[in-house]
């Protein structure tokens, strides 16, 4: 072997065991910083939690109404003329039979005296004819002409009587008054609207439900109608008719429901919701809907448990999952029926980036929403 290929082998010894110096101190790093990490130990998450509980769920309906005045009408004239007087005030609590506006009526006032005074004629001639019937100096024919005569002239002072009441606009129910449409002097068409007229006092909420809902509902049950979705408490009223038909557009029942209106301060037309209590209430174990982890095998939650003690005494605590069977949905709300007991610490939320004995740092600051009856929140 000559003096260049011993150098050449030399070198290249030199530099294979050069590389695998490297290449075995790489392996033997990586292997220490495994051993590292898992002597460590994964890192703790923080989360949020609560205490589990029972809870009454009340069986009940919702649905969206709207109120209706038990009588209402937009009042108006059968006929046409100029408005001559008004008789009332916006705002006025009017009995039946008020009179609240006229038209202008002078002609036919005169054509009533007209007809009038030709029905007085006739009446006297059929008296003085009838007294000649029976002294037998004119014929039955001739009676029976007078008292056709008679007749038609009353018939024409009735009618022109009712022409006239018909220019006269009369409460036809007790209620209150709205915005007055017309003016004195106007003139107006027939149908025209005058003023409504509305009765507040009772007021109906009607509302439709599902055919299939409308077996769990009855005429007397109670309905609580509330205007505004946040307020607790609203009005009691009661179901007082279901429509007996089905509408077929929607395949929905019409139901109405009515309720005290004292103060009149519900008003016609307001949109409203409506919640009507079916059945007994039921206890459940209830979580916030965050809690829960929905998996096509099976749902879970983590479970905070205690795992021993810190250096200052205070417990320390880690994630323990565990399958749930869950039952009705209530807003943000989970009934579950199985896999958590009344007392468990369930993680509410952060349960994303867990997985079974994490070490958790619990911080409750701040919960998720866990309301019954959520309402859009406008920002």
């Amino acid at each position: 072997m000559n003096k260049t290929t011993k150098r050449m082998v030399i070198m290249l010894a030199s530099v294979g065991v050069v590389l695998g110096l490297i290449f075995g101190f790489g392996v033997f790093k990586g292997v220490m910083i495994k051993k590292f990490f898992a002597s460590q130990g994964a890192p703790p998450q923080s989360v949020s939690t609560m205490r589990a509980r029972y809870d009454n769920w009340q069986p009940n309906i919702s649905a969206v109404g709207s109120l209706k005045a038990v009588r209402g009408a937009d009042l108006a004239l059968e006929v046409p003329g100029i408005v001559d007087e008004i008789l009332f005030k916006e705002g006025d609590e009017v009995k039946a039979g008020t009179v609240l506006a006229r038209l202008r009526s002078g002609d036919e006032e005169a054509r009533l005296n007209a007809l009038d005074a030709s029905a007085q004629l006739a009446a006297s001639t059929f008296e003085r004819n009838r007294r000649q019937f029976e002294a037998k100096a004119i014929s039955q024919a001739s009676l029976d002409v007078d008292s056709a005569n008679l007749k038609n002239a009353r018939a024409a002072v009735e009618q022109q009587r009712a022409i006239l009441a018909k220019k006269v606009v009369r409460a036809p129910f007790a209620g209150k008054l709205g915005v007055r449409m017309v003016d004195v002097g106007q003139y107006i068409q027939p149908g025209t609207a005058i003023v409504t007229l509305q009765a507040l006092d009772p007021i109906y909420a009607d509302f439709y439900l599902p055919a299939q809902q409308v077996g769990r509902v009855d005429v007397g049950q109670k309905a609580m109608i509330r205007i505004d979705n946040d307020s607790p408490t609203g009005v009691a009223g009661a179901i007082t008719a279901i429509n007996p038909k089905v509408e077929s557009s929607s395949r929905n029942v019409l139901v109405r429901a009515t309720l005290p209106n004292p103060t009149e301060k519900l008003l016609p037309g307001t949109s409203v919701n409506v919640d009507i209590d079916t059945g007994a209430a039921q206890r459940y174990i209830t979580l916030p809907q965050t809690a829960i982890t929905y998996n096509p095998y099976g749902d879970t939650v983590f479970i905070a448990e205690e795992n021993g003690k810190d250096e200052q005494g205070k417990p320390k605590y880690k994630a323990r999952q565990t399958f749930i069977v869950t039952g009705p949905t209530r807003g943000d709300q989970v009934a579950v029926l199985e896999g958590v007991k009344e007392g468990d610490t369930v993680i509410t939320a952060g349960g994303t980036k867990l997985q079974n004995e994490t070490p958790l740092i619990i911080n409750n600051a701040v919960q998720p929403s866990n309301n019954p009856k959520p309402t859009p929140i406008d920002n």
